[in-house]
């Protein structure tokens, strides 16, 4: 039984936010040549909020020090890493220049990656720091230098934002899918992490639909998970033969761009698709994802597998589907054990696939999806092209 009262859900800070406090941090140091054990930041909304600083280290001319990843209780990749920044003034420069005019310069260094494919808010051949991290960073760094508000800047003084273990963590990302190399990217508009929030995942959609574009994909895949993923590349690259009676799928010229993971996001996906023109999408998806998109759930992380399965025995005994199949129905405990014991029968997955590709048009107007089924064991068992 679920208790009646939980604690509520605790939000974090983005990378942008924690490298702007390690870098007013550092350029409090090095103005002031002694430690700071915390800071102050104003993020984007108005929120103030205080930050604890580490690895505090300063000389005449540098100050470096970092604040640590707190992402609430929303799980993240970067949840727990070492936001890095160094301050530094040019060679025999000392701090007492820094009434003179300028800007300030940031750059990434360890575990920052750099992009390399358009379509991204930050052009190719820059550091994947995004325009709302710089600026929360420049004006960080503003506030320590000139506590005046309309006293001029100094120049230069230049910003490293690294991660030391950022590359190692861009691993488990779709950073270098995206065209981001070499580490992580400093995110955030707001500054805060809301916990167990999907926008993670629906950033990511978007910025991997505007690289696909950028690039000239004609038309995408959308991915429930690695598994259908891995098998739509296959069938992608050509080399993949179905193991099942029917035509091979047509298969448009597909690059590593128009691979995209949309995850459980299967409404707000089609949705984006439409507003960048991609209105014939590929949708891959595994049996019971299938049922879930053909059910019409939004998100296919939700609802009961048990209604699922009640609403599939209706259609398949109004399609007058063969009794051996409604029994299969009937006694299944999940869309899959379905799938695996009637053999994905061609007639009930044509079935499923005509009402999912009506549901993706309910989500999306104008978008005519096709589907790529795939099977547990990394094959493709079904097509829209074999429908009949």
């Amino acid at each position: 039984m679920k208790p009646t009262h939980s604690r509520p859900l605790r939000s974090g800070y983005t990378t942008g936010a924690c490298a702007a406090a390690a870098a007013k941090g550092a350029t409090f140091m090095l103005l002031r040549q002694e430690p700071v054990a915390e800071v102050s930041l104003e993020l984007p909304g108005g929120d103030v909020v205080i930050f604890q600083l580490h690895g505090q280290t300063f000389c005449s001319d540098t100050a470096s020090c970092y604040v640590i990843k707190d992402a609430g209780d929303d799980p993240d990749i970067t949840n727990g890493a070492e936001l890095h920044a160094t301050v530094s003034l040019p060679p025999h420069r000392p701090a007492s220049s820094l009434e003179q005019e300028g800007a300030i310069e940031i750059s990434g260094g360890t575990g920052i990656g750099k992009v390399t494919k358009p379509g991204l808010a930050v052009p190719p051949g820059e550091w994947a720091i995004n325009p709302v991290p710089r600026r929360m960073i420049e004006q960080a760094v503003r506030e320590a230098l000139l506590p005046a508000p309309h006293t001029r800047s100094p120049l230069p003084v230049n910003v490293v934002i690294s991660i030391p273990d950022g590359e190692e963590r861009a691993k488990k990302t779709l950073n270098s899918r995206l065209g981001i190399i070499g580490g992580l990217s400093i995110l955030g508009t707001t500054g805060i992490v809301r916990p167990i929030s999907a926008k993670a995942w629906t950033d990511t959609i978007d910025a991997a639909l505007d690289v696909a574009r950028a690039c000239g994909c004609q038309t995408v895949v959308l991915s429930t998970g690695r598994t259908s993923e891995l098998a739509a590349q296959r069938i992608g690259d050509n080399r993949m033969i179905l193991p099942v009676p029917g035509p091979t799928p047509h298969v448009p010229a597909l690059t590593e761009e128009a691979y995209i993971m949309m995850g459980d996001h299967v409404a707000y996906a089609l949705q984006a698709c439409r507003k960048r023109g991609f209105n014939h999408p590929i949708i891959a998806c595994q049996f019971a994802k299938l049922l879930k998109i053909a059910c019409g759930h939004p998100n296919t992380h939700a609802a009961a597998s048990e209604l699922d399965l009640q609403t599939l025995r209706k259609w398949a005994t109004a399609a007058s589907l063969s009794p051996h199949l409604i029994d299969i129905i009937s006694t299944a405990n999940t869309a899959r054990e379905v799938a695996i014991s009637s053999n994905y029968d061609p007639a009930l997955t044509a079935l499923i696939i005509r009402v999912a590709e009506q549901e993706a048009s309910r989500h999306a107007s104008g978008i005519a999806a096709c589907f790529w089924v795939c099977a547990y064991d990394g094959s493709i068992a079904a097509s829209s092209e074999q429908s009949p």
